[in-house]
């Protein structure tokens, strides 16, 4: 099977094909630390991460790079906001990043640079930009002469006439913009200090690089001059990557990626997350379950909080290129998905010594079953189509959860114990390529998303002894909201009861 992705470039899905063979160079925008992570940066970075999990899995070796923004006006805006510096700021949000990542089983990045170490590389590109004509000095400033590069829209589709100005990533009045560019298009490569801000020395003067300038730089000294997937949020398309395409295939002559690939947006209730409209939802607060139903309106009830393997469920039940809307009933969607997942990948540790299994071999088994591997590897091959990928763990998972049942309450399956042994190690072993997994002792009595198998056990006796004390109407009761969690139970003709999870 051939891996085919769609590249944003091209506008088509084409076959995958590395610059060099069995190896694939990888780049992501990160994220600008002056503030804690939001959903949004959580479906961008586990998509990314799904993608990179599923190339190594597939035989690449991948060098994985993503930047952090470490000088930027919001990060300087926090600074005095809180009476802090650039540094403190960055160094505070850096570090909330990782705690919020490694929650959400997302792998460490091979690299992360930043752009406040990468100055050397970066005015070295500037000066390279400059002596080939793509870029003049003014004011201290140094811009980007877009008219000089002739593809330039070639990612966004936009045309230079129907563009707006002002693309630097920094904030500055119009007037003072327009007296220094020689077109309204062209943007900052680097800014002079102002008064009370970091800079560097630089021979323009004292002064700090503009956004875009950083992930070129970054890409070339981390990675080369051509790599083989650039990828980010498609809100980075323009200008961001636009400007990144101008910038780098000036210096070099040569294209700055072969791929590029964005993932889609995330809505809060059919509208866009924002501060001002009480739906900004941070990863943390979803975690700890600090967010209301309806976050559009203040003083909303609060929710339980998600699992981090259930938000990560949420991003990979959409395919990356298709906008996902945060609700309160697709969250839930996930949770009960996540229990399905969760109990199957439990399996093995909650059975596997009543079926005779040996730890130690299970160690060392792949789970290669041909038809399964293939049916996941065909939906990721087609441009990483974790909604079908998904149907196929799910699948597996309901076996396994229903063999779980019988074995709980017969104590004995008439499934073979190495087919089911079989299942199993795909089931794990593929559903780590998707990054989802769990782990026996934190999971085994916990029941975050539902009832436990012991909380269950206590209210059907507790059932049991109000149907004996004739109060029937109580008895119904607990059936019920066991159901509306669930489980059904299924009374036996000697008065047991046993019960399963649908």
């Amino acid at each position: 099977m051939t891996l085919t992705l769609y590249n944003s470039l091209t506008r088509r899905e084409s076959p995958f094909e590395p610059i060099e063979p069995g190896k694939v160079r990888m780049y992501c925008c990160g994220v600008t630390v002056y503030d804690y992570c939001h959903v949004g940066h959580a479906r961008a970075y586990i998509v990314w991460d799904m993608v990179r999990r599923y190339l190594m899995w597939r035989g690449y070796d991948v060098r994985y790079v993503q930047n952090f923004t470490d000088i930027d006006d919001k990060i300087l805006n926090r600074a005095r906001e809180t009476n802090s510096t650039m540094e403190a700021v960055a160094e505070r949000f850096i570090d909330e990043y990782f705690a919020d990542m490694d929650k959400l089983n997302i792998l460490r990045a091979d690299e992360y640079p930043r752009a406040t170490h990468t100055m050397d590389g970066i005015k070295r590109l500037i000066h390279e930009l400059e002596n080939k004509g793509y870029a003049y000095a003014s004011g201290g400033d140094v811009y980007y002469s877009v008219r000089q590069f002739p593809d330039y829209g070639k990612l966004s589709g936009r045309k230079l006439e129907e563009m707006q100005a002002g693309a630097s990533g920094r904030l500055e009045t119009a007037e003072i913009e327009a007296q220094k560019k020689q077109d309204s298009s062209d943007f900052a490569l680097w800014k002079s200090a102002k008064p009370g801000e970091p800079a560097w020395d630089s021979s323009w003067g004292k002064g700090r690089p503009g956004w875009h300038i950083e992930c070129s730089a970054m890409v070339r000294d981390c990675l080369g001059e051509t790599i083989d997937i650039h990828c980010g949020g498609s809100d980075l398309t323009f200008p961001h990557h636009e400007n990144e395409i101008a910038q780098s295939e000036a210096a070099t002559g040569k294209s700055l990626a072969n791929y590029w690939m964005h993932n889609a947006f995330v809505t809060v209730n059919g509208k866009k997350m924002s501060k001002s409209l009480h739906n900004f939802i941070t990863i943390r607060d979803l975690l700890e379950g600090n967010w209301s139903g309806d976050t559009a309106l203040e003083g909303s009830e609060k929710l339980k909080a998600v699992e981090p393997m259930a938000v990560r469920l949420f991003v990979l039940m959409a395919q990356y290129r298709s906008q996902i809307d945060f609700t309160e009933e697709a969250i839930a969607s996930a949770k009960n998905g996540w229990h399905t997942l969760k109990e199957g990948l439990l399996f093995g540790s909650q059975h596997g010594s009543k079926l005779g299994w040996d730890v130690e071999k299970i160690e060392q088994l792949t789970g290669q079953d041909s038809t399964l591997v293939q049916q996941f590897q065909s939906a990721m091959d087609n441009d990483f189509n974790t909604p079908g990928a998904l149907t196929v763990l799910f699948e597996v998972a309901k076996e396994l959860g229903k063999e779980g049942n019988v074995l709980v309450h017969q104590g004995k399956t008439e499934t073979s114990p190495d087919l089911l042994q079989q299942k199993w190690v795909n089931l794990v072993k593929l559903a780590g390529v998707l990054g989802l997994e769990v782990q026996p002792e934190s999971d085994s009595n916990d029941a975050v998303d539902g009832l436990s198998d012991a909380e269950i056990e206590v209210m059907i006796q507790q059932r049991k002894d109000a149907r004996k004390a004739k109060n029937f109407a109580e008895g119904d009761r607990i059936r019920n909201e066991l159901k509306d969690k669930g489980i059904t139970l299924i009374d036996q003709k000697d008065g047991t009861t046993i019960w399963h999870r649908s």
